[in-house]
């Protein structure tokens, strides 16, 4: 039996995981299957390879985000990794049952970080577009900035340019800015009679220009195969686009690997429930990280890099699934310092960001991919630390990770607090892939302190305007901020954000490390690892 309060944090996880996946609901699903169109996740089900699992990316975007606005279910588009005649590919599919896929500022953060993933991992990356285009009534938060609309088709340039293979098929409308994504494309697939392509549409010729023209006419699959020919492939069905899809992606040439060591995998040393059982309800309360390791890592494999120096961080190499990997792991046990001293498990050390600074250097030597697993709650702070020189010390570290040039991928099992979570690779350091455990939290510090914090400054406020506060009124403060900030520190609210690509189960965490460094594996070129300026 595994922990009851897990099983109950599970299952909650799963029941809204599996309304997010019905997108705009049955209704508008059956209105889809009228038309005779599929829906997405239809769609890359037929278009992946039989067998083939998809392994999800961004599932929880825009999770309780838009609820004034309708809500938008997995951010209106369903994007993730799956084979395709053998070739692992980065699918982006509009779900038309959301707004009929139109685009919301998390939607556009979404594409962005598939074409990312592509452009990291040397992926081709196919594009089942069906989308009513940006969301007017938020365009001024997704049409002008940098990481809008605008750099979606300018990734797809930038793509082109790399090598990186991209097909799109026009499966439903596909308005305005939006046009520009599949005929940016190196080939673009429309379907006849509900594909479309245009930057106008006819209500808007009518008001703009007068001119008096049908959809189909002004750009139906007949236009834009036989009289524009701005498409390459004119397709009676959905069904035979995604046969097309796949035997254009059969005929590919297969890609040049970067050669990331791997031997026969085994099975770790312990089960999944037996790991899980480790993990305490409290997350204030210790447990030993080597047994979340045992539960990870092949039987037998790990070699422990300065084991008994700056115990607080886990650092070795050992093999998951048989790739090899460096892993850079929090202790959450009491441990002691070398000096005899006890030290708070969780926190990272002088000692400890130096060994893992030396590590990290270590893994780019040996172009070995680099996998953290995060329960932080930051740096050591104190008198003690500051004149020992934690910031020195931290800064080496966050400086090694942030300049690696080898894959990196992140698991947050737990706590991912303050600069513990830059330290550990956290989203703004460039993570290949990042991933979190249902009992992840990601904040600047953890709940209780924040709350502590927060409310002495809303009373002392208080105080200074001349309002006394009784007991009673303090604790309504503390539980008011209290609550808000559990609800901002939740899981769901990271992973809704995007700050991690997808909640998954413990269970799983072989296999998406194994597939992250499978994807990696496909781009050959790593960069050589330099660091610049280190405080010694």
């Amino acid at each position: 039996m595994t922990n009851p309060w897990f099983e109950k944090l599970v299952e909650s996880i799963e029941e809204k995981k599996a309304e997010i996946q019905k997108g705009g609901g049955q209704k508008r699903i059956d209105k889809e299957h009228k038309k005779g169109k599929m829906t997405a996740r239809e769609r890359i089900d037929f278009l992946i390879d039989e067998g083939e699992e998809f392994h999800e990316i961004g599932l929880w975007a825009g999770h309780e985000m838009y609820e004034e606005e309708g809500g938008c279910p997995a951010g209106g588009v369903i994007t993730g990794i799956g084979k395709v005649s053998g070739q692992r590919c980065m699918i982006v599919a509009n779900d038309a049952t959301v707004k009929a896929g139109a685009w919301f500022p998390i939607t556009a953060k979404k594409n962005l970080r598939a074409q990312e993933i592509a452009m990291e991992n040397h992926l081709a990356l196919i594009y089942l577009v069906d989308s009513a285009g940006v969301y007017l009534p938020m365009q001024d938060e997704i049409f002008p900035d940098k990481e809008h609309f605008g750099r979606i088709f300018r990734n797809n340039a930038v793509l082109s340019a790399r090598g990186i293979p991209q097909i799109a098929a026009i499966m439903g409308s596909c308005v305005a800015g939006g046009a520009y994504l599949p005929i940016m494309s190196d080939e673009a697939l429309i379907v006849d009679g509900t594909g479309s392509v245009f930057l106008a549409g006819s209500y808007l010729v009518k008001a703009a220009i007068g001119e008096e023209v049908d959809n189909e006419t002004l750009g139906g699959a007949t236009t834009h195969t036989e009289i524009s020919g701005v498409t390459d492939y004119k397709m009676n069905s959905d069904t035979e686009c995604l046969e097309t899809i796949r035997d254009l992606m059969d005929k590919m040439s297969r890609p040049v690997r970067a050669g990331f060591n791997r031997k026969e995998s085994s099975e770790p040393k312990l089960s999944t429930e037996e790991m899980i059982r480790v993990i305490p309800e409290d997350r204030n309360k210790p447990y030993d990280m080597y047994k979340v390791l045992d539960g990870i890592v092949d039987k037998g494999s790990f070699t422990e890099f300065k084991k008994g120096y700056g115990q607080t961080l886990i650092t070795g190499y050992g093999r998951i699934d048989g790739w090899s990997v460096g892993i850079v792991a929090n202790q959450r046990t009491v441990v002691r310092s070398k000096e005899g001293e006890m030290q708070i498990g969780g926190v990272i050390y002088s000692d400890s960001a130096d060994k893992a600074a030396r590590f990290v250097m270590n893994c780019n030597q040996k172009k070995i991919p680099i996998v953290f697993l995060q329960d932080v709650t930051g740096f050591m702070i104190g008198k003690r630390s500051e004149h020992g020189g934690i910031i020195k010390d931290g800064a080496k570290m966050v400086n090694a990770v942030a300049n690696s040039t080898v894959p990196k991928i992140t698991i947050v099992v737990g706590n991912s607090y303050g600069a513990g979570n830059y330290a550990m690779c956290g989203r703004a350091y460039d993570p290949r892939f990042i991933y979190a455990w249902p009992t992840a939290q990601i904040a600047v510090m953890g709940g209780n302190q924040a709350a502590k914090v927060l409310t002495q400054i809303q009373v002392s406020a208080l105080e200074k305007q001349g309002k006394e506060l009784s007991d009673e009124e303090r604790d309504e403060i503390l539980d008011r901020i209290r609550s808000r900030y559990e609800r901002q520190t939740d899981v769901r609210y990271a992973a809704a954000r995007l700050w991690v690509d997808e909640i998954i189960h413990p269970g799983d965490t072989r296999k998406r490390i194994s597939k992250a460094i499978e994807c990696a594996d496909h781009n050959p070129d790593i960069p050589d690892f330099k660091t610049g300026v280190i405080q010694v």
